[in-house]
């Protein structure tokens, strides 16, 4: 039976590593590369799905053909451009990520990570977190069915700390993680560290907003108190 702990389910980029705007770019740059012309700020919007269906739905916007040799191409340019931004350092963790981490470990508090990203890249980010997967349980896209904003992550995260996800909390970046905890049914705790605004993130299911992991940590006690 799963215990009724409450348990912290996190999302990766743009809820603990500072790497939203890189993946913009490196969509950007595979996209150039297979001739697709899209705006910045349309690719930024899908930024929190699965790669697979990001492509998918951008490619149906501009009218081009699906095919898997395509969508193959587009993740694979994509992983590339992205780890070559983490080898010239530009992807760090965000402010108190470490720390918040730290403090649920010290205080017992159950945590696993919940990523779209396939481990290529999210290996990286991992690193950089100082989260080693052998220890802390990790979901990338790599193990489950569907990606956000379906919850199949959070499900497996939950799954894999032996937790109810009914008791856990999914925190987020973006309106997809946030959809994702509700059709979990577990609550959603929204970070503007992504880009998503604060009213976006309430309107998709958050119950609380922070500004980063820092700010989530100086308010630990409104969402994980303890005696």
């Amino acid at each position: 039976m799963p215990r009724n702990d409450t348990a912290f389910l996190f999302d990766l980029d743009g809820t603990l590593v500072d790497s939203v705007y890189q993946h913009v770019l490196a969509w950007k740059e595979a996209l150039d590369r297979e001739g697709v012309e899209l705006s910045v700020w349309r690719i930024h919007r899908k930024i929190g799905m699965s790669g697979g269906l990001f492509a998918n739905i951008l490619l149906r916007e501009t009218g081009l053909e699906i095919t898997e040799d395509r969508l193959e191409r587009l993740r694979q340019w994509h992983a590339d451009a992205f780890n070559r931004q983490h080898t010239q350092g530009s992807v760090r963790p965000l402010p108190g990520a470490r720390e918040l981490l730290a403090y649920l470990t010290e205080q017992q508090i159950p945590w696993a990570i919940a990523t779209s990203g396939r481990m290529e890249t999210a290996a990286h980010n991992l690193e950089a977190l100082g989260v080693d997967p052998s220890k802390v349980p990790v979901v990338t896209r790599d193990q489950v069915r569907h990606a956000k904003p379906d919850p199949d992550l959070f499900l497996a995260a939950a799954a894999r700390l032996g937790v109810d996800i009914h008791q856990s909390l999914v925190v987020g970046d973006s309106v997809w993680d946030m959809l994702a905890a509700q059709r979990a049914r577990a609550l959603g705790v929204g970070l503007l560290s992504g880009g998503y605004g604060h009213a976006e993130l309430q309107q998709s299911g958050a119950f609380r907003v922070y500004d980063d992991p820092a700010d989530m940590l100086r308010h630990i006690d409104e969402i994980a108190a303890r005696d």
